[in-house]
This record gives structure tokens, sequence and C-alpha cells, in this order.
């Protein structure tokens, strides 16, 4: 777009108190800012009463597959996120061998689907950010997953990676961050990135640090141990000397009520210390994630084959029972689970399993007269794994403090996929300035604005972008501070946001007054360091 934001009310990023001005775009690039009625350009907005700040970063983003599936992308587009951190929490589709492939897709179908006549025409990451780059509608980051290379270079068993094993991997992970990949990523309760030790997520943290890249773990329990989890991401962090960037950061389950104010604490030490951390969060409570991701890793080991094997075998039923309902799942972070709490939203095969979703487990128990587990390994079975859940499990209080916290930013953890996909995929940024911003005060709408862009595009490397200033990157949204606001719920989740004007990216609007354009601007960011 050649032309002026005029008499905006500029919110740069940065933390500044906001201002009245004009903001002229040419090309890609913010070219001039002055006074309002200053500039002038081949098309002027009149941005009287609005705000006008750097586009939204989305830290934790699960888009990697719809991004390219559904180019449209209006529910990232509609809430103003002009960039997006995909390959997140160990588990995505590159760097990967054909076998791997198959077997990736078929773990994490339920966060992502597995459209049918989809075209993988990839296996390592330069080849899937080239993808990206045919276009789409926002930018994009990635993470390697540290799971996925796992999985190319050791397989699916719980052991020791051996010495061989470990030296192909970091040759893969330091080729891929070679090719573009911004940091490594980890989701050390999903199978099988959670059977490496410290010791081999430090060597690969290494070659990460090496590279100039940050880590993202999701870390070993957000239920009971969840500090001691804390705490060991950062040791790994310390003794690699690469940047921490804390997955969804939180504290779920009862044990954790009321005590995030010492994760932070744990945080401040660290960062007094020395340490380089940052971490995001979602401004909702319940989480999402594959329903299978419940299970003891000891019953996922080998594969989604041999997991359906153990699902269908009566003894090992029982045997995953007593774990998951009597001594804790490490999969279910160390709590014995609430089946109350446990909410199917999306299935594969809605015909035969559409009737739970909206209901949790124990719901679609009392109707049918079976015993929860039952319904949970049926729908499993009957879903090749492929169902999503909501967990009902998250605390007010911790969510607000962990948002106050300077090294906090913003990330949706948002899948796209499912019947009734968790809503924070469609309204987790006009949620923090609507609710957070406007209603509650919990941040000043200049400190908010700053979480959401300027201080994860340091996270990530990106001097020009995540910023209002004359030479940066156009990623920009307009938006009304007086009406922004989700409108996407549990029963609605797919609602736009109230309040959008106008979204830029790379200085092409995606969004033009609230409409959604048929323009794909976005591309591949990758790592520049």
């Amino acid at each position: 777009m050649d032309g002026v934001f005029r008499a905006a009310t500029i919110v740069d990023g940065s933390g500044r108190d906001r201002y009245r001005g004009d903001v002229a775009v040419r090309g890609e690039r913010i070219s001039e800012i002055g006074p309002p009625g200053a500039l002038d350009g081949e098309r002027v907005l009149d941005a009287d009463g609005l705000v006008l700040a750097p586009g939204f970063i989305d830290m934790h983003s699960h888009s990697d597959l719809q991004i390219l599936a559904e180019p449209d992308h209006l529910a990232k587009v509609s809430q103003g996120v002009t960039l997006e951190v995909l390959g997140q929490d160990g588990l995505s589709y590159a760097p990967v061998d054909d076998a791997t492939l198959a077997a990736v897709r078929a773990q994490i179908a339920g966060w992502n689907d597995d459209p049918p006549g989809f075209d993988w025409n990839w296996r390592g990451v330069g080849e899937y950010l080239a993808r990206l780059d045919t276009g789409i509608a926002v930018n994009a980051a990635y993470l390697v997953p540290q799971g996925t290379l796992r999985m190319l270079c050791v397989g699916h068993d719980d052991r020791d990676a051996t010495p061989a094993e470990l030296d192909r991997m970091r040759q893969v992970l330091a080729d891929s961050l070679a090719e573009g990949a911004v940091g490594m990523s980890s989701g050390l309760t999903y199978t099988p990135g959670m059977y490496a030790s410290d010791a081999e997520l430090t060597e690969l943290c290494r070659v990460v640090a090496a590279h100039g890249g940050f880590y993202s773990p999701h870390h070993r329990s957000y239920g009971a141990g969840t500090l001691t989890a804390y705490a060991e991401m950062i040791e790994v962090s310390r003794a690699s000397g690469c940047p921490l960037h804390l997955a969804h950061a939180t504290m779920n389950f009862e044990v954790n009520r009321g005590r995030a104010p010492e994760l932070l604490s744990l945080v401040d030490d660290a960062l007094a210390a020395g340490a380089d951390i940052t971490m995001d969060s979602y401004p909702y409570l319940p989480g999402a994630t594959s329903l299978h991701a419940l299970l003891p890793s000891w019953a996922a080991e080998g594969g989604v084959e041999a997991t359906l094997a153990r699902l269908r075998n009566p003894a090992d039923r029982l045997r995953i029972r007593h774990t998951m309902e009597v001594a804790g799942s490490d999969g279910c972070h160390g709590v014995p689970v609430d089946w109350e709490t446990i909410e199917v939203n999306g299935v594969r095969d809605a015909e035969r399993n559409g009737h739970l979703v909206g209901r949790s487990i124990a719901e679609s128990a009392r109707a049918s007269g079976a015993e929860p587990a039952e319904v949970f390994f049926d729908v499993l079975v009957s879903e090749r794994l492929g169902t999503s859940c909501l967990m009902h499990v998250g605390h007010e209080e911790n969510v607000r403090a962990i948002m106050r916290h300077p090294a906090h930013t913003g990330g949706s953890d948002g899948l796209l996929v499912g019947a009734r996909p968790h809503p924070r995929a469609w309204g987790t940024f006009p949620r923090y300035l609507g609710r957070y911003v406007r209603e509650l005060g919990v941040l000043s709408l200049e400190e908010c604005v700053r979480h959401l862009t300027s201080r994860a595009a340091d996270r990530l490397r990106l001097p020009d972008r995540g910023r209002v200033r004359e030479g940066a990157v156009a990623d920009l949204v307009l938006f009304d501070p007086d009406s922004v606001a989700d409108t996407a719920t549990f029963d609605e989740p797919r609602s736009t946001a109230a309040g959008m004007h106008q979204v830029l990216v790379n200085g092409v609007p995606v969004l033009d007054s609230g409409r959604r354009t048929d323009a794909l601007p976005g591309r591949a960011v990758r790592r520049t360091s």
C-alpha cells in the first residue's frame, strides 16, 4: 500500500506513551512519520480515534498446515497477527524422511488435520520455508521440532540416543538452522521427544546457540512438579548458553492454584544471574491438545500402531487406566486425570463420534453407561488417535500474574481444526486488548502492545519488525481501542474480532475496512544472525 494513515493514535511497540501522527507506507516499509495532517499519499486513511500499532506476533502457533491448506487464514489475519512462529511443541513436518513424515502426520492429525490430496512437496526445513514463500497470508518463522528430529534420527523408542544418533541429530539440526529456522522447540510431555535426557537436550541447545537461535520447550510438566520442570529448562539453557523462551508459560491444575509468583520468582532469579529468558502465554483458562497426549509415555512408545495395539488390549487398558486415574500419567502432567475436565472438541469421524464433541469424557460416559476410561480408549481407537480435547485446568490469578511480567509475550497456541477448536485460535490478541487492557486494566495499552510486538520481535532477532518507526517493515494493525474485543467463544469459536479496521503484512493490506482481501503477501522469515 502506498498511502498514509492520517491522524492515528500511534502506539509504536516500544512501550512509550501513545501520540498522534501520520504514518506513510511506501512499498513494504514505513517511509515517514509526521504530525497529524502533515503527510499525503496515493491513498489516505482517516485514522482519527483509532490506534495504529505494529502487527501482532504470535509466538506460539500451530498453523503449520492450515497456513498452506487454507490460504485465507482469516483466524489470524482478522485479529491483527502479521507473524507466526511455527514448529511448536517438538512436533511438526520438517526435517523428515518419508517414514517420519507419515508418522508425524498420524500423530498430530488432532492438532492440524491431515488434509486429503495435500501436496507434501518438502522434506527439509529449507524446502518447507520455500513452500511458505509461494504465498501465505502472514509471515512465518519456524522452530526445528526436537521430537520430529529424534523420530528421524533415533526412532520411537524410550532410550538414550547412541553417540552416532546424537551426532546425526546435531548435524540435521545445524543444517536446519542454516536453512533459516530461528531455533528449536520441544514437547517434553509428547513422544518421542520426551524420551530425551537433559544431557541430550543440552547438546542440541549448544548447536542452537552456536547458530544464534533460541530454545522453546513445552517442558515436562505443567501440573505436579511444574516448578521443577521450569527449573530444569533454565538449567539446560544455562549449561548450553542457549537463550530460552518458555512455551505457553502457565501453572495449571489444582496443585498450582495461585502459584504463578513462584514461577516468576524463579525466572527473575535466573534473569538476575544473567540468563536470557522470555515466555509466552494465552489469555484463557482451558488448554488444548490431542486427546491421546494424556496417555502415559510407555503406552505411546513405538508410534501410532503400537499405541493402538495397547489400547485394544484389555490388560494394557487396565494398566493405563490405573496410571491415569490413580498414579497420574506423565502425559497428563503427573496429575490423576479428572474426566470432568477433559472435553472432546474435535473428531475426524463426525458421523461415528460427533456426539462426543462439546462434552466432557465424564458426561459422555454417563450418557452411555460406560466407564469414562472406556469412552476414552474407544474414541482413540475409532479415531486412530486423531481426536482433540480441551483441558479445563487453568486459574485466572495465574494467567494475570504471568502476563504482567516484563519477559512475557503473546502466543495463541491455537489449533485451527476440529468441530469446536479452542477460541484462542481466533481471539487471543483482541482478548488481550479488550478484556485485559480496557476492561480489567491488567496492562496499559502501551505495555500490552509492547508484549505483543517488539518484545517478540527482539526474541526473534528481527530489528526491522515489531515497531512503528521509519524504515521498519510495514506490518501494521489499525484498531478501535474502545470496541476491540474477541467474539470467539467455546460454543462459536470461529468468530472474527470486533474493532479491527486494517491489517498490513509487508505493506500489503490483508484486512481492509474490516474485510479480508485476497492478498497473500506473507513469507518465511529466516534467522538472520
